[in-house]
């Protein structure tokens, strides 16, 4: 009789426990959320985002002016060329920009690639990848829109820097010079399997 008396009180201390304790673990969450980290992402988080409008963007060549309106609907991934010439680290921010979006596999089409040129009045000098690159939408901004990327950007905006854009048309997060695409493609394939736009 002894032996079931404290069968029975183990069993019920065990259901006390299994009541008591998530409604703890809740409450300490509640308290510090700061605790609870459900991933951790590889660039830096735009907070809050930076919507940008489709009128804020103009095609740089025909072929960009004709496609512009691809920017909209879909994930963008957004090369800076600040200068008015790629060197050779803006040209290696422009092919991983582009082995990344042929990673992406099944999810190519749900991708667009962009390369915004921050000069103005100049004639950019850039190399023959950079004309014959089917996929790639070259744009100008206006200088409202360049003084927002300049304020997310940190200290200045320098060439390999790489920005991602929803298909609501919000910059929301951005990657330093010499970002790894592994890294990069690492975020996108999780917030493309969230996604339920774009």
């Amino acid at each position: 009789m002894n032996t079931q008396l404290k069968k029975n009180r183990i069993l019920i201390i065990v259901i006390f426990a299994m009541s008591i304790i998530p409604f703890l673990i809740a409450w300490y969450l509640a308290k510090n959320p700061a605790a609870l980290r459900l991933g951790a992402s590889n660039g830096d988080l735009i907070t809050p985002p930076l919507p940008i409008a489709i009128s804020e963007f103009s095609g740089y060549d025909p072929f960009s002016a004709e496609k512009i309106n691809e920017l909209q609907g879909h994930w963008v991934l957004v090369n800076l060329v600040p200068n008015n010439q790629c060197g050779p680290v803006c040209e290696d921010a422009l092919y991983k920009s582009r082995q990344l979006s042929l990673m992406l596999g099944k999810d190519i089409p749900r991708i667009r690639r962009a390369a915004i040129v921050m000069a103005k009045n100049a004639q950019p000098v850039f190399s023959a990848d950079w004309q014959t690159d089917g996929r790639l939408l070259k744009v100008e901004i206006s200088s409202e829109l360049s003084a927002k990327l300049q304020a997310i950007a940190g200290q200045s905006i320098t060439e390999g820097m790489l920005f991602i854009m929803d298909p609501l048309g919000n910059l929301m997060m951005k990657y330093p010079v010499g970002y790894d695409p592994y890294k990069v493609r690492n975020d996108l394939s999780k917030l493309l399997k969230i996604s339920q736009i774009g």
